[in-house]
């Protein structure tokens, strides 16, 4: 498949004032020739001006730039041409169409990057860092996304799997120079050296749960008791009328979802039906549905109207519930005389916008404590592929500590060194096996 020349929009159909058009393979030029005319391969990385017509009827399709990069000073590591057309849908397609009869085929998803990445450009986790730049909807995300294209993520695994091959060189010493006059490695420094890679591999676990929440968005969810103005704090917090608002309780009967931003972190905010007692069966259904994403949610924005204090079901549900909350006093433009709200309670006015800085601010740093403490400057886990090889990295090593503690004969003590070796290269993709490939790349869009 590499031989192949591929062909893809790189950029969404649609009227836009341009579409580009990418092929990449060992024989672009000569394929790009049937169609661009005229066409030469030289001066490399130079826009030049030419027209695009069908190889077999000659008619003229577009007007087309282009520009050609020769291997491997290319996005793929092979000769490479990106051909820009005029936008909308039939120039684009009919010169793509051209391209494919001329001998070029349809890319996969994924399939340029996947050549960068087989051709050396990129690791496995650049090639998901590109992925999940062009799928960020938050600040956050694109700075994660861009710390991780350039290798902030990578170095960090590399620099741990060589203290494990260091770990292992301690072993090995032992086990092949036995007798030499330095004596063996004192069992102290091979546990020392051991505990060290444990806890470094510990703190960068320890980042996946917020890393892959960032990338997935947290699921904020807006409850409360009918009426209390979830809906209304909702479209608020959205900045736009997603959430039907009356002033007739029950009015909320499913829950309804849409991403938002807050304080530059993504979320998914959900607002869900009043929870209380109800004998109509479908707004039971309804609460019903609110519980089971309070179940999932990573933080709870609880609504309470201001200036009253909360009933006893209210306080009954803030000790009982087993996630974050954040404790919402709504309607606060609607309070006559002096009234303080707890400490712990924020207040809002979803009619002026007062406090909602503040909800937004405080749900950023209940959800991503983590990653908003460290400001997002080192290397952090966003995917479930990395958790698990560096779980299963984690307890090779911690298998190795309680074989080596136990006096297990050095040889087979470091083959859960050589495991935990492999855990870590499978992150980077150092051998990456097709089927994980295809996995990797099955999600991308297919002009990239």
């Amino acid at each position: 498949m590499m031989a192949d020349v591929i062909a893809a929009f790189a950029t969404p159909p649609g009227r836009s004032a341009i579409a580009v058009i990418r092929l990449s393979g060992p024989d672009v030029f000569a394929v790009t020739a049937s169609v661009v005319t005229p066409f030469r391969a030289e001066p490399y990385r130079q826009a030049r001006l030419a027209h695009a017509c069908h190889p077999e009827t000659g008619e003229t399709l577009d007007e087309i730039l282009y520009l050609t990069y020769q291997e491997p000073r290319s996005y793929t590591g092979e000769h490479l041409v990106e051909i820009s057309t005029h936008g909308g849908l039939l120039a684009p397609a009919g010169v793509l169409s051209a391209l494919l009869v001329a001998g070029a085929r349809q890319a996969l998803p994924g399939e340029f990057t996947r050549r960068a990445l087989l051709n050396g450009k990129l690791d496995l986790l650049q090639a998901e860092a590109v992925a999940d730049l062009v799928d960020a909807t938050a600040p956050a995300q694109r700075r994660a996304a861009l710390e991780q294209l350039d290798r902030g993520l990578s170095e960090r695994i590399a620099s741990l799997r060589g203290e494990v091959l260091d770990l292992e060189a301690l072993v090995c010493y032992d086990i092949d120079f036995p007798e030499e006059d330095s004596g063996p490695v004192p069992a102290e420094r091979v546990r020392d050296a051991a505990h060290r890679v444990e806890q470094r591999v510990e703190q960068l676990l320890s980042t996946a749960v917020e890393g892959e929440r960032l990338r997935e968005g947290a699921v904020a969810v807006v409850a409360g008791k009918p009426n209390a103005g979830k809906s209304s704090l909702f479209n608020a917090l959205l900045g736009r009328e997603r959430a039907i608002v009356t002033e007739v309780p029950g009015t909320t009967r499913d829950a309804i979802e849409a991403p938002a931003s807050c304080d530059g972190f993504p979320f998914r905010l959900i607002d869900t039906a009043g929870l209380r007692e109800s004998e109509d069966r479908v707004e039971r259904i309804g609460i019903e549905v609110s519980w089971r994403y309070l179940a999932a949610a990573d933080v709870v924005l609880f609504c309470i109207e201001a200036g009253r204090p909360a009933e006893h079901e209210e306080r009954a549900f803030l000790e009982e519930i087993g996630v974050p909350v954040v404790v919402v006093r709504t309607k606060s433009d609607l309070v006559e005389g002096t009234w303080t709200p707890a400490a712990n309670e924020l207040v809002v006015s979803a009619q002026t916008g007062t406090g909602l800085p503040a909800i937004r601010k405080e749900l950023a740093r209940v959800a991503f404590t983590q990653l908003a403490h460290r400001g997002m400057v080192e290397p952090f886990v966003t995917r479930e592929r990395h958790r698990v090889a560096l779980q299963r990295s984690l307890d090779e090593v911690r298998a190795f500590v309680d074989a080596h503690a136990r006096g297990l004969e050095g040889a087979v003590a470091a083959t859960h060194l050589r495991a935990a070796v492999t855990s870590l290269e499978d992150v980077i993709g150092v051998v990456a096996a097709e089927e994980v490939l295809d996995r990797v790349f099955a999600s991308f869009c297919v002009g990239k």
